[in-house]
């Protein structure tokens, strides 16, 4: 499966929190464009605050596609994501208009621009096995199956070393012989990576993190009724959940979200940075980023 950009696409890319939403809506604006989420979590519907969406009248101000779209309950994946941005640059384009994809989720990005491997769905009565067993477990099964792959998966993450234990036993391969396709030649579009001074970035985390809370955020949390596994993993519900049982403080889980904000910013980076051929601007040194952006197309 190949990426699914067309040449005149525009990414704009960057950890959470760095300035994306505004700069997207302006470049958008000068090139008569429409904006395509790539974000994990903003994609879904409700829980607005705590995935930090646009603000309803800078959404307003150009289309935006992507973003509140999928129902909380449903799980959701890359694969899924591919189709629904198949369908909508295509409409994009066809409307004569520029296709600006804005967001952080490494994943969803490198599948637009370089594909992704048609791998086996979800096996319920295999994951419900590896799910008995311990973190280290996987991890080391994973590593005689896949020992050239193993590095580079979180192994941190449980759910990613089932998944990709999963793949592994389902067809016979590595885990990583699928994702051979990310070193052919990437789509040909122009890809930004914003940035920021790693102090400037943690001020504005950590700035935003209260401003969540002071617009009720717990309350958001509070009225959700059902919610998938994939939607759950939104930055911060679980601790505002403990919060709102009483299991935490709320200084407590704002620190924690905080943290939690800050380690996810610095994976983002890392994962952007072996993006070749994306330029990168830092917003603190860069005078003119629109420009800057606008200028070479």
């Amino acid at each position: 499966m190949q990426g699914c950009l067309p040449p005149q696409t525009v990414i704009i890319a960057g950890p959470t929190a760095v300035g994306k939403s505004l700069l997207a809506v302006e470049v958008a604006e000068r090139l008569g464009g429409e904006i395509v989420g790539a974000d994990a979590f903003q994609i879904y519907a409700g829980l607005d605050v705590l995935s930090a969406k646009p603000e309803p009248a800078l959404m307003a101000q150009v289309p935006h596609h992507l973003i509140g779209e999928v129902p909380l309950d449903e799980s959701f994946d890359v694969a899924k994501y591919l189709k629904r941005v198949r369908e909508c640059v295509e409409a994009i384009v066809a409307r004569g208009r520029v296709p600006v994809v804005c967001g952080g989720t490494g994943l969803y990005l490198r599948a637009l621009t370089r594909g992704l491997a048609e791998m086996p769905s979800a096996d319920a009565y295999l994951r419900e096995e590896l799910a008995s067993q311990s973190l280290p477990e996987l991890v080391e099964r994973l590593r005689k199956l896949d020992p050239e792959g193993v590095s580079a998966i979180d192994l941190a993450n449980h759910r990613r070393v089932i998944r990709a234990l999963e793949v592994c036993l389902l067809t016979g391969k590595p885990f990583s012989s699928f994702r051979t396709q990310w070193d052919q030649s990437a789509a040909p579009v122009r890809a930004f990576v914003l940035s920021r001074p790693r102090e400037e970035l943690v001020q504005r985390i950590e700035l935003r993190t209260q401003v969540m809370f002071a617009a009720g955020v717990m309350e958001e949390v509070a009225a959700v009724q059902g919610i998938s596994a994939t939607a759950f993993r939104m930055l911060g519900f679980r601790e505002i959940q403990q919060c709102n049982k009483g299991e935490m403080s709320r200084d407590e889980c704002i620190a924690s979200i905080q943290q939690g904000t800050r380690n996810y910013a610095k994976r983002q980076m890392t994962w952007f940075r072996r993006e070749a051929g994306w330029e990168w601007i830092d917003l603190a040194t860069v005078k003119a980023p629109l420009e800057k952006i606008t200028g070479v197309i």
